[in-house]
């Protein structure tokens, strides 16, 4: 069984003047296994954005399901629905989302904390993730006192703590310059490869290039799909941008 099956998603606004209805989302359908590294791409408004809130239970869709390791997200209460998403997603956010009145530290055990972990427990946890990334030697810094590079580490290592069994990524290298987008790509890679199953949103080919599958979203539905079997980042990233030059032609699938 697939760690996350997501079947017939569709996702209607009624706007606030006039009434009229916007589909997002028409019929998304796509799963994604254990271990997986997949990438979500397509233009401005073809409902990435509102895909990726609907996964991460911050939205509920209008038909359709998403099940997560055998449990479909719209059967959760409400009051159960913070607890679960600290417990079963990891976040990586464009703009880190770090709080500036924490150090690194204790915005990286912040869901920890809030779980009611002990202290012993906290500790272990962070070393190794900590080490993992490359951050143990500015954990007690503040988020203005480190560069971007550095603030989307402890952003991942936030992600990483609880171990979660699907880890959310949207556009994680958008604030970083090319040096820490580099950089942020390969801890995904290592990231991915020790057992982490990874989907990210994104507009840049050279980051979904990184993944081992890419999902292109058009009209608010999965227009095709990519894989990258062996090839190397440069070849991947020029089907991807093959691809992208069809989708933005509209063209039909490859």
């Amino acid at each position: 069984m697939a760690l996350l099956e997501v079947n017939g998603l569709k996702k209607t606004y009624i706007t606030r003047f006039g009434g009229s209805e916007v589909r997002a989302l028409t019929n998304v359908t796509f799963s994604v296994e254990e271990g997986e590294y997949v990438a979500i791409m397509g233009e401005s408004g073809s409902g990435k954005t509102t895909l990726l809130n609907i996964l991460a239970a911050l939205d509920t869709p209008t038909a359709g399901k998403v099940v997560l390791n055998g449990r479909e997200l719209s059967g959760i209460r409400d009051k159960e629905l913070a607890p679960y998403r600290r417990e079963h997603l990891g976040f990586v956010f464009q703009e880190f989302n770090l709080l500036d009145t924490f150090s690194l530290k204790d915005n990286i055990l912040l869901p920890l904390v809030l779980s009611g972990k002990s202290v012993k427990e906290m500790e272990e946890r962070l070393t190794p993730i900590a080490k993992q990334l490359g951050i143990t030697e500015i954990l007690n810094k503040f988020p203005y006192e480190v560069s971007g590079g550095q603030k989307q580490r402890a952003a991942a290592a936030r992600a990483l703590i609880t171990d979660p069994e699907l880890i959310l990524a949207d556009e994680p290298t958008g604030a970083l310059d090319s040096k820490s987008s580099d950089e942020l790509l390969r801890m995904f890679r290592r990231i991915n490869e020790s057992g982490h199953t990874i989907l990210m949103v994104t507009h840049s080919a050279k980051a979904a290039a990184t993944a081992k599958r890419v999902l292109f979203i058009r009209d608010g539905e999965v227009f095709h799909q990519i894989y990258r079997g062996d090839s190397t980042n440069d070849a991947f990233y020029q089907k991807i941008s093959n691809t992208l030059t069809l989708l933005q032609s509209g063209g039909d699938e490859a």
